[in-house]
């Protein structure tokens, strides 16, 4: 029988942490939160100082029994529960059910908490045990309540007021809000024509191009030569005036340096995860989560740059090893953190043991966090480097004393760190700036070989959409959510539909668009960037235990239920769903207005019943990309079955390729190949799953060789094995009211696994 008690949240990390405990020790695990507000109306009573009624989970409550059987027998319980608020109310509410209990009630309760799950951090922690802490459960608290207070209030005001099924989110919607302005920004964009001038060159049998900053005198801005016109005149004068030939009138040199960026934190790896592997954030945490419950890594909700110094000296030594002596600076390298309220006691996201290379686990780590893995072991070794040196040299190349063309180049002196690693961010901005050309050797005074003037025409371009790596740099930018939020805010908003990516970007939906209206109209206030930032930093203020988490509760709510019943009196459900038009209707004459039916918006007339007036309307915008990917989709290609032509086509979830004989001929097929998961299907072994989208626009995930096969889920699965029944794969669901969870797609196995917290 063991003597001591340990429980976890997953039984992945039970498993890692059960072997640097002796036989004296039983590890459990909690499978998630063990307590939560039931999904109804009266869980949080806000005029009882906001009482908050707790049932057991209902899948959980047999781990929980299990539990409890098991402390029976022990002498003590340890509650070594994730190092966060969340990790921090688990414990809490296993502690309150364990002391509910007669028979258990008089048992000893440790809190334990470790950053890494290895041998040294496990044992010191168990040996260190604290209290459970007050704060982190308030503010854990307080932010499920006010999410509760939020969905249960709002939700059903946007069922009256625009259409049944929706819900509003307390930190979704100033994240929907980011996304609709942005596209509301590229439709009310308007493109202005610039030409740029660049000369081709030729020096020491060296070819390179320079491009025009000065001419007859005058700096040459953007939009100096803004047509055709002014452009080929510009061309003319210039090949004139140089007659073949151009003269270096200044070259400057200088050394610059790049110092490497910080160790990851959870949104800078989400971020770097998406730029170059392509992963989802979901997938990201995923990957990460298996990664910390194996040990390889350290805690992966972050928002520290911090390094201890244990792992500062056995990175030196590795450096040193590995990229020797030279490459290794005087001094360890020290971060500072830009997030506000950091949790400095906490590390950043680095490998457990740097010695433990990417090669040395080729073998142990499956494909996604072998990549991963790799991606956090370079980013904390070359984030303890020296900087690069960089060889920077710029050539001013005069024409007739009036004109002048600059020519920029760079080579790299000494790469430093980026002999290892170098940001994702970074190599885009090289592309761009264009100093990666390297020039051949000139001085002053030297005659240039003059081969040609280009003038090309451009268009200044909208803001991009939103990818899911910048939509989390803007919301920590802006303070919204917190490291373990970011994966589950960009989920809620796909699974409620507000919002899908297309093309990796994500564009709000005709519903989106209609909710993100109406709370910025009639809620402002909450879905205000800075009001939800304030909020979090209120949140973080109480884990600290600066302030009581129960006038933060009435400061929010007093307010907010004054606005919910005067907004429910006052406004009209066609306040919302209509948004009125500067244009007459061409048959009535009455006022036309954008509406929202069960297809999307259109454009309608105000007259509606006795005028039924409708038209379509465009409500995306495609950047010039877009355009010519859509070209080349239907480039040389007909109808298989009419032989007609092929066109692109928008529909209610977005743009697909259809036949332009419709409706003679209703051929339709995805604009985009489905997305391939990468896992193998379980039923046939051959084909992989694909993400595929239903006629109603609901993603579903099938195998590739349908119909030969046609295993479906709905869920995203996992290259996983059920660890109950050994299915091959498991899936993902995202729920508002539990979270992330890992399931079994087998209904009689039951499986649950809690992924990651809300």
């Amino acid at each position: 029988m063991s003597k001591h008690l340990v429980i976890v949240e997953s039984p992945a990390k039970g498993k890692t942490i059960r072997k640097y405990l002796g036989k004296d020790y039983q590890v459990l695990a909690s499978y998630g939160h063990v307590r939560d507000l039931p999904p109804k109306n009266g869980s949080v009573l806000p005029d009882e100082d906001f009482k908050m009624i707790y049932d057991v989970i209902e899948r959980n409550a047999k781990h929980v029994d299990e539990i409890c059987k098991a402390l029976a027998k022990a002498d003590d319980l340890y509650l070594a529960t994730d190092p966060d608020r969340e990790g921090e109310a688990i414990s809490w509410h296993l502690s309150e059910l364990i002391k509910s209990k007669r028979k258990l009630k008089d048992k000893p309760i440790k809190r334990v908490v470790f950053h890494e799950i290895t041998k040294k951090a496990v044992q010191e922690a168990v040996a260190n045990p604290r209290e459970i802490s007050t704060d982190l459960v308030n503010a854990q608290q307080a932010r499920r309540a006010l999410d509760y207070l939020v969905g249960f209030n709002l939700s059903p005001l946007l069922w009256k007021k625009i259409r049944r099924g929706l819900s509003a989110g307390r930190v979704q919607s100033p994240a929907l809000r980011m996304i609709v302005e942005r596209e509301e920004a590229i439709e009310a964009f308007e493109p202005k024509e610039y030409w740029s001038v660049v000369a081709d060159c030729e020096h020491s049998k060296t070819t390179f191009n320079a491009k025009l900053t000065q001419y007859n005198n005058e700096k040459v801005s953007q939009f100096t030569l803004n047509s055709e016109s002014l452009a080929t005149e510009a061309k003319s004068t210039l090949l004139n005036d140089a007659n073949g030939t151009m003269t270096v009138k200044k070259v400057e040199k200088k050394q610059r340096k790049r110092n490497p960026a910080p160790p990851f934190i959870t949104s800078t790896l989400q971020q770097e995860a998406g730029r170059k592997l392509g992963f989802t954030a979901q997938r990201t945490m995923r990957a990460a989560q298996q990664l910390y419950e194996a040990g390889y890594i350290t805690y992966m909700r972050t928002d520290s740059v911090n390094l201890a110094e244990e792992a500062l000296s056995e990175l030196r030594e590795l450096i040193t090893k590995r990229y020797g002596a030279d490459a290794l600076p005087s001094e360890p390298r020290h971060f500072k953190t830009k997030a506000k309220n950091a949790q400095e006691a906490h590390e950043a996201i680095r490998p457990t043991a740097s010695k433990q290379t990417p090669e040395i686990l080729s073998e142990t780590l499956d494909k996604d966090q072998m990549k991963l893995y790799q991606l956090i072991w370079k980013r904390t070794v070359a984030c303890q480097m020296i900087h690069a040196t960089m060889d920077t040299v710029s050539i001013d190349l005069d024409i007739a004393g009036k004109h002048l063309f600059r020519a920029n180049g760079s080579t790299i002196k000494d790469p430093g760190f980026l002999s290892v690693y170098t940001e994702g961010s970074d190599d885009a901005q090289a592309a761009d700036d264009g100093k990666d050309k390297i020039l051949p050797p000139m001085k002053e005074g030297d005659k240039v070989k003059l081969a040609e003037i280009v003038a090309t025409q451009h268009f200044t371009e909208p803001p991009p959409r939103f990818t899911e790596a910048s939509l989390i740099k803007a919301l920590e930018e802006h303070g919204i959510g917190r490291p373990s939020t970011y994966a589950s805010i960009i989920s809620t908003l796909q699974n409620r539909e507000y919002a899908i990516l297309d093309q990796k970007r994500f564009r709000p939906t005709d519903v989106g668009r209609v909710v993100n209206r109406f709370l910025t109209n009639y809620f402002g206030q909450y879905v205000d960037y800075d009001f939800t930032a304030n909020l979090e930093d209120k949140l973080d203020s109480v884990s600290r235990g600066e302030q009581d988490w129960l006038p933060l509760m009435k400061e929010f709510w007093t307010p907010f239920t004054g606005l919910i019943a005067d907004t429910e009196a006052n406004v009209k459900r066609e306040d919302v769903t209509q948004e009125p038009l500067d244009e007459k209707c061409p048959e009535c004459g009455k006022q036309l207005s954008i509406r929202l039916g069960r297809r999307g918006r259109f454009i309608g007339c105000s007259g509606y019943p006795d005028c039924s007036y409708t038209r379509n309307m465009e409500s995306i915008v495609a950047t010039p990309e877009e355009t010519e990917k859509e070209k080349e989709a239907i480039a040389g290609r007909s109808c298989p079955e009419c032989k007609g032509e092929l066109v692109v086509r928008q529909g209610r979830y977005g743009k697909f390729i259809g036949c332009g004989s419709y409706p003679d001929c209703k051929y339709i097929e995805p604009l985009e190949k489905p997305k391939d998961t990468e896992v193998t299907c379980p039923s046939c072994n051959k084909g992989t799953i694909l993400q595929r989208k239903s006629r109603r626009g609901k993603i579903f995930y099938s195998c590739a060789r349908y119909p030969d096969c046609d295993y479906a889920i709905w869920n995203e699965p996992v290259a996983e094995p059920c660890p109950k029944c050994e299915w091959p794969i498991l899936t993902l669901k995202t729920t508002k009211t539990r979270g992330t969870e890992k399931l079994c797609p087998q209904k009689e196995c039951g499986f649950v696994e809690k992924v990651e917290d809300e």
